[in-house]
Formats: structure tokens, sequence, C-alpha cells
């Protein structure tokens, strides 16, 4: 472990980023958020809060073995390709989280039990148990408040147009023993207005089962981004969760980002027109 701090300057996807690299990551680690499209012009910005499964080397596998890290105990698989994709078709900005949900959740309150979960999916984490205060503070300092900082900043410097706040992520296609029927599910919290209209837009020519709501909605005792982030600043706000079989591949995962980009583009003037 690192005695100091390391200031270090780094071009991710060509945005210039000033990081302050923690204890807990090596200098030769990926950073604790990838900022893309930074300018983009769309009024859409997306985050993407468990993009990745990577976890810092001193941490090892946390006790569980490769083959989980790649579910989705690890990360929303399919969630990044579907999210980046989406960026380029609407050339909005991108935030995404750079390490494993299961090292620290992005979209979780700090004071919620599964931010640092010691059992996810009836998987026992033995990396995660009984850590010391100051170990979760390291990985709050690290990972989590670096993205939620990255996402204010961008946020803060498009004061001056109007942002819609999209999330992108991916739910399993069985729980517990339950298939789940729908292709893509639109969470909204306390205000509906955006996911209603993507709604409609996605559900028009009954090809998709559409989630209302399914299978997860925005809960401020569970989720983080959206409710600090969007509702929190009074912008329109959506949840995005998609089934992994439908975004298995890169191809796939485009599909879904073109469909998506396609709604939003068909809503994008009356939602901005009905939250103005």
């Amino acid at each position: 472990m690192h005695s100091m701090s390391i200031q270090e300057n780094r071009t991710v996807m060509g945005s210039k980023i000033n990081m302050v690299k923690s204890p807990l990551l090596a200098f030769t680690e990926s950073p604790a958020v990838e900022i893309v499209n930074t300018n983009g012009t769309s009024s859409a910005v997306l985050v993407c809060d468990h993009a990745s499964n990577r976890v810092p080397a001193q941490l090892g596998t946390l006790g569980i073995d490769s083959f989980q890290l790649m579910g989705h105990i690890g990360w929303d698989p399919g969630a990044a390709n579907v999210a980046r994709s989406l960026s380029v078709y609407l050339d909005a900005p991108l935030v995404l989280s750079g390490y494993s949900r299961l090292v620290i959740d992005c979209n979780r309150p700090l004071y919620s039990e599964d931010s640092i979960a010691e059992q996810s999916a009836s998987v026992q984490v033995p990396g995660n148990c009984g850590l010391l205060p100051i170990e979760k503070e390291l990985r709050v300092d690290a990972l989590f408040q670096p993205y939620h900082q990255a996402i204010s900043q961008l946020l803060d410097s498009r004061i001056n147009q109007s942002s819609m706040l999209l999330s992108i992520h991916s739910f399993t296609p069985v729980l517990n023993g339950q298939h789940r029927p729908w292709h893509i599910g639109v969470s909204s919290g306390h205000d509906r207005g955006l996911a209603d209209l993507m709604i409609r837009t996605l559900s028009h020519n009954g090809r998709f089962n559409i989630g209302d709501n399914e299978p997860y909605q925005i809960d401020d005792n569970i989720d983080y981004t959206i409710p600090f982030h969007g509702e929190g600043r009074g912008l329109p706000c959506v949840m995005f969760e998609i089934r992994q079989d439908e975004i298995s591949s890169e191809a796939s995962a485009s599909e879904w980002a073109l469909r998506l980009a396609e709604a939003y583009q068909l809503i994008e003037n009356e939602a901005l027109n009905s939250f103005a």
C-alpha cells in the first residue's frame, strides 16, 4: 500500500482529467472513473454504475472465484457496451464506474448494508467481511467519491444547457428460479415523467415486453445515483434495466442502444418542454 496519494494527469477517452490516486489503487491501475465524450451535445447525460468487474490488485479477488466475478454479482454484464454505443448514437457524455460493485457499490447509499456487501445472491464475499472502518473509508475515497464527483462536475459544467439523466443497468433473466419476462425495464422514482414517455415509445410496436418499474423500482433507500444526481437536482431522470441475454454480445448491445437512442430522440423535445 502506498503511504501517500499520487497526483496524476491522465487522458481518458479524449477527456483530460486531474486525478488523485488513492492508497487503495496502485499507480499502474485503472482509474476509478471513466469519462467519455465530455462535451457531447445531447441533452442526455449517461451514467453506468456497474460498468466493470475489476478489483483493485491489493484486494485480490475478494475471496471469490473469477467465474463469480464475471457474473451479475460482480457487475452488470453488457451494460457498459450499451452505454458506450448510446453515447455515440446520441452524442451524449457518459460516466462509467471503474471497479466492481462488490468492492463498493456506486449505486447504494453509504449507509446501506449492500454498499460493501458481505454476501450477494447467496454468495459469501470473504474479502468484504469484518472490515475496519478505515478499510471501508479507503474504498469510499478511492472509488465511490471519484465516480460521483465526476457526475457532479459534469452536470455542473452543463448548467447553461438542458440535461436529462439516463442510467444504464442490466438484470439476470432468472432470479431465484423465476423467469423474468421483461426485455427491458424502465424504472422511475418520485417523478415518472421521463419514464412514462420512454415506456410509451418503446412499447409502440408491441414487439418487446417493457417492465414498468420492473424488475426494479428506484428507491431512495436502495439506489443512490438517480435520487442524488437526478431527483436531487430536479432533473428528468430514468433508469434502464436491460435483460442480460438481450445484450450478451457487442452487436446485440449496440442494437438495444440504437433502440433507446431512437426512442429518446422521439420524445426528447416533449420531455424538455414538459420539464421546462
